[in-house]
């Protein structure tokens, strides 16, 4: 949400009442008010970009379902290939790279993806060979992103959402517009219930999702900006709140908390208990040997998949899975649930592979409740909670989002002065003194709190800064020219 104001387009030629004076000196409302301007006013555009980018990747997974459409699915025929076989057939494809994970076809028509590491592509990305499950050939590769495995089209649509394709600098965008979606529209559900307190004979929760039809002009652009706002409030609340964790700079204030707190995401172990470390044993002036640990031999962890990945599925793995290779000796095989579209749960197993023996097992409902949420909260962000469903939740509110915006901005351009100004004179903003006109019981609290938010979210503490330098400039500037 951006800017609303909650008087009717008559209020400010009038006198204010008495009461009206007593409620505005001893509430937040102007405070709330002109905080609310400022930030749709200079936050908004990149609220806006966060919008239009994030409608378009909330559909990325079906667009990305039928683009590669002939990379995804073959058509079921008979059995299925042993596990082992598909990988072989994946690696003599790439004979120059090490395989580090397979992920098992999860479903009938779905093919088999087989992970390489390759020293020429980015961070987080990995060669994929896509494997037809039942005849055990390759039907194509692709670089494939992140724990959801997106391939190219999607992770750019990703890139574009989260840095505009600009890299590291690019992220302040995205995480300007996290910090501050969810302190405007909290500040503009304020405002919209003063609103609705205000109308006579209509004070019931109905009234604030019910635009009120009977205004025109300002007003009406008013009245559906507020309620679209509400009909989209919960969402865009997840929203902020799951894309400021993806944040640099308050993504990492999230992070430590997180640990503080034990919230963190746990892991499987997969360590075999007696085997000895990789590590050497001890330095070079301890007695320790400096010789390097054997290498892995590809070819036995290959043959081992069929036992470890039917381990797994003895163990309660039953969902898409991803199953991590190990790249040196000692270690078991890391099964884990994919972050797929109807997937709820993560469950995990460590499996040895010589044994077939499951030697660690970590499931979701283990997790700590604040990771479970985390990890929802990620998905449906991602649009992968739910299907289809959530991809067309998440377009309907962001393009909800987009018309607040553009309501806000029309509403700005309603206010401005018609008479004795200039063609470019823009709208007013709400009267001065808002902080002196609040009690101190509130202003106190409020003062105390913004400075924990801007500690914790630095860009909304910088930004709420430069907001105090302008507002004080124009006054400066304002009162001048009345002197003059």
């Amino acid at each position: 949400m951006s800017i609303t104001d909650t008087s009717p387009p008559d209020a400010e030629s009038s006198a204010p009442t008495k009461e009206t004076r007593i409620r505005s000196r001893n509430g937040g409302y102007p405070l709330v008010m002109r905080l609310h301007f400022y930030a749709g006013i200079f936050v908004a555009p990149f609220v806006l970009i966060a919008a239009v980018t994030g409608a378009l990747y909330a559909i990325s997974p079906t667009l990305e379902s039928i683009t590669s459409h002939d990379l995804l699915t073959v058509e079921a025929n008979g059995g299925m290939r042993p596990l082992s076989e598909q990988v072989t057939a994946a690696v003599a494809t790439q004979p120059n790279l090490q395989p580090v994970a397979v992920a098992p076809a999860p479903g009938a028509d779905d093919t088999t993806r087989v992970l390489f590491d390759d020293p020429s592509l980015g961070e987080s990305e990995r060669r994929a060979v896509f494997v037809n499950p039942y005849t055990a050939q390759p039907v194509g590769s692709d670089v494939v992103y992140g724990s959801s495995g997106a391939l190219p089209m999607r992770t750019w649509i990703d890139r574009l959402h989260r840095d505009l394709h600009l890299g590291e600098p690019g992220r302040i965008y995205s995480e300007l517009a996290a910090s501050w979606l969810w302190v405007v529209a909290l500040a503009g559900l304020m405002l919209w219930i003063r609103r609705v307190r205000g109308r006579r004979n209509r004070n019931s929760a109905a009234w604030l999702l019910a635009p009120d039809g009977s205004w025109q002009g300002r007003g009406r652009s008013m009245n559906w900006h507020g309620a679209v706002g509400v009909w989209i409030m919960p969402v865009i609340l997840m929203m902020a709140a799951t894309g400021m964790t993806w944040s640099t700079y308050a993504g990492e204030n999230i992070t430590e908390l997180r640990e503080q707190l034990s919230w963190t995401t746990p892991a499987v172990s997969t360590a075999l208990p007696g085997a000895t470390t990789p590590e050497h044993s001890g330095g070079e002036h301890h007695g320790g040997s400096d010789r390097a640990p054997a290498p892995v031999d590809i070819p036995t962890r290959i043959a081992q998949l069929d036992g470890v990945y039917a381990a797994a599925r003895a163990n309660g793995i039953t969902q898409g899975s991803e199953i991590a290779i190990p790249a040196k000796p000692g270690v078991a095989f890391a099964v884990k649930e994919r972050r797929m579209s109807g997937t709820y749960t993560v469950d995990a197993v460590a499996v040895d592979g010589a044994t077939g023996r499951v030697t660690d097992k970590l499931a979701y409902a283990d997790w700590p409740i604040m990771a479970k949420l985390s990890n929802w909260g990620i998905q449906f962000h991602m649009g992968l909670m739910f299907g289809l469903l959530n991809q067309l939740l998440l377009l309907v509110v962001m393009i909800g989002l987009i018309i607040v915006l553009v309501l806000g901005y029309l509403m700005w351009w309603q206010r401005r002065p018609t008479r004795g100004a200039s063609r470019f004179a823009v709208g007013r903003a709400p009267r001065r003194g808002a902080l002196r006109q609040t009690s101190l019981w509130l202003a106190v609290p409020m003062v105390a709190a913004a400075l924990v938010v801007g500690w914790f979210v630095p860009l909304v503490g910088l930004s709420l800064l430069a907001f105090l330098v302008v507002d004080v400039i124009v006054g400066l500037v304002t009162r001048k020219r009345a002197t003059a």
